[in-house]
């Protein structure tokens, strides 16, 4: 095995953003989009290139489809077949986004964008040949320096994967001299990719001292994925010279990088909200009691005017009479809003203290476990450990994530947004993020999405319901079992999305207790009955989203879940 597959480098793909100050968007390429759009009055393709703007690829993909169909104009065809490829690019596609850009035409406003976003694909897709032959050829069209810069980048990377260092050194050099002091970002990845090569070549004496400086560097830098990725490599380089030790120390810190920051700040917002909230409650309540006193003020004046103005008093009297029968309303649901918020507190309370207390014990003897293999020299023992620890470490933060979704949504914190959008790419999006896992377990994961479907949720609750529910397939599916994704329109009002697994099935008991989930609060929750947090989740975010979950399950058969999504407006 090379040192190549054991360090991590970046390899960035850059087309119209760069990391130097603000990302800049190409405005010769969005101007030219505007002109389209004002010339042909083609509606779909403004939507389109506005949701391209937005980066909103999902939609961009969708309408781009729509825009060609309503289009027979040389000019506009090749805008829009550039804009679905680069949509289909960022999600991953990388086949679809091919088959767009060989459909555009080499005239020579398009051909700069072409052979970027080509020599970018096929970098993704591992096929380094055709990759440098692209780039190459959008040299020769002599980009701006931000472009170029990226340009030569990716060209080092290219023959760096085809072990071609000396060609490499010469890209990555390249790139270095367009390098600004000041960017800091651009110098530790520059550093990396240099050690990177240099590591790959058993230079070590020239790679270890950059890694060192890409590291020490990213700790005085805002960055986390440049951190994480820094204090990695040093992982790795530490681990190479055997030095095990230090090695672990290392891992331990690259951990802390990618759970416990983003858990620190998601609490810290949280406590952050809660001050805010406590602030506003106090302020409300000394403008109660500055209104209270100014109608006993308006009471005793209204007594000396006399009888003369009885009537008059006996009015504003039934007025504020009414104003404070609406106050106390106001008082009493703010009570019961509080009531709830307690009992949801003391609920997140219940979970991580029962469900997270047997995984932070486990995490805590596999530690001392690996400290005692470490000491005993049983270094064959060691990966085997660490890679326990890692999978533990990942479930507790799937935990954590749906505690904290949990918390913002019973908080009304969880941005809520419904959109039409089309339903397959979310869809994909959401298999293609656990088609490794499948593979790993020897799980056949397949799709049948149609194209057609539109409909009008919120896209990220959404996609947290999806998480939950693949990984709880992926979880009791055993070896060799099938996991079915499917979507269809149901009805004028509904289209669905079905998860169905082999896996080992429900039994009636649980399956009632879930299903009752449905019209369940939080107050009604019995810990003691074993209904977890992650269904309730799920419950709750598509009843948010106007649909309904359908569970069926047989023991040693499988389960079959379907989401019902109401359908966008015609």
């Amino acid at each position: 095995m090379s040192k190549l597959s054991s360090v991590i480098g970046i390899i960035t793909l850059f087309f119209f953003q760069v990391n130097e100050g603000p990302k800049k968007k190409n405005k010769v390429f969005i101007e030219r989009g505007h002109t389209i759009c004002q010339k042909y009055k083609n509606e779909t393709f403004c939507k389109a290139l506005s949701f391209y703007k937005e980066k909103q690829y999902d939609s961009c993909y969708a309408y781009s489809s729509k825009a060609l169909l309503l289009t027979n104009k040389a000019e506009e065809i090749a805008y829009i077949n550039f804009m679905q490829a680069y949509s289909a690019y960022k999600k991953g596609f990388y086949k679809k986004a091919l088959q767009s850009l060989h459909s555009i035409t080499n005239e020579e406003e398009n051909i700069l964008e072409k052979q970027v976003l080509l020599g970018s694909v096929y970098l993704s897709l591992k096929e380094y040949n055709k990759s440098i032959v692209h780039y190459q050829k959008a040299l020769e069209k002599k980009p701006e320096p931000f472009r170029k810069k990226n340009i030569y980048h990716n060209l080092g990377v290219n023959f760096l994967q085809k072990r071609a260092f000396g060609k490499a050194n010469e890209y990555f050099l390249k790139e270095v001299s367009l390098i600004k002091k000041k960017d800091t970002a651009a110098i530790i990845r520059a550093k990396i990719d240099l050690a990177n090569l240099y590591y790959n070549q058993y230079l070590d004496d020239k790679a270890i001292p950059l890694f060192q400086e890409a590291y020490d560097l990213s700790k005085l830098y805002s960055d986390f994925n440049l951190k994480q990725i820094s204090v990695r490599n040093m992982a790795v380089v530490e681990k190479n010279r055997k030095n095990y030790q230090k090695s672990i120390e290392y891992y331990m810190e690259y951990g802390n990088w990618k759970d416990s920051i983003w858990n620190r700040d998601k609490i810290w917002e949280l406590t952050e909200k809660d001050k805010q909230l406590a602030v506003a409650q106090k302020q409300q309540e000394i403008v109660l009691q500055e209104e209270q006193l100014k109608r006993q003020a308006v009471v005793q004046k209204s007594l000396v005017i006399g009888a003369s103005g009885l009537l008059v008093f006996l009015g504003f009297l039934g007025y504020f009479y009414r104003e404070l029968k609406s106050k106390n309303r106001f008082i009493t649901q703010q009570k019961e809003e509080l009531n709830v918020a307690n009992k949801t507190k003391d609920y997140l309370f219940s979970v991580v203290s029962h469900d997270l207390r047997s995984p932070i014990n486990t995490i805590k003897r596999q530690h001392e476990k690996l400290k005692r293999q470490l000491k005993n020299k049983e270094y064959d023992a060691v990966s085997e450990t660490t890679n326990n620890a890692i999978a533990l470490t990942e479930s507790t933060s799937h935990l954590l994530n749906n505690v904290l979704h949990w918390s913002l949504e019973q908080n009304n914190q969880l941005s809520f947004k419904a959109e039409e959008y089309p339903l397959k790419p979310l869809v994909e999006q959401a298999v293609y993020n656990f088609e490794e896992i499948a593979e790993a377990k020897n799980i056949a994961l397949t799709t049948k999405l149609e194209a057609t479907i539109l409909v009008k949720a919120d896209k990220e609750s959404l996609k947290i319901v999806l998480r939950n529910l693949l990984d709880n397939a992926l979880k009791y599916t055993g070896e060799n079992g099938k996991i079915e994704v499917k979507t269809y329109n149901d009805s004028e009002e509904f289209s669905v999305i079905k998860i169905k697994d082999t896996g080992f099935g429900i039994s009636e008991e649980k399956l009632a207790k879930i299903k009752g989930l449905e019209d369940l609060s939080i107050d009604k929750i019995n810990r003691s009955e074993g209904v977890g947090l992650g269904m309730l989740l799920c419950q709750t975010l598509i009843k948010k989203n106007n649909g309904k979950l359908l569970i069926d399950s047989e023991l040693e058969v499988g389960t079959t879940i379907r989401i019902l999504l109401p359908n966008a407006s015609a």
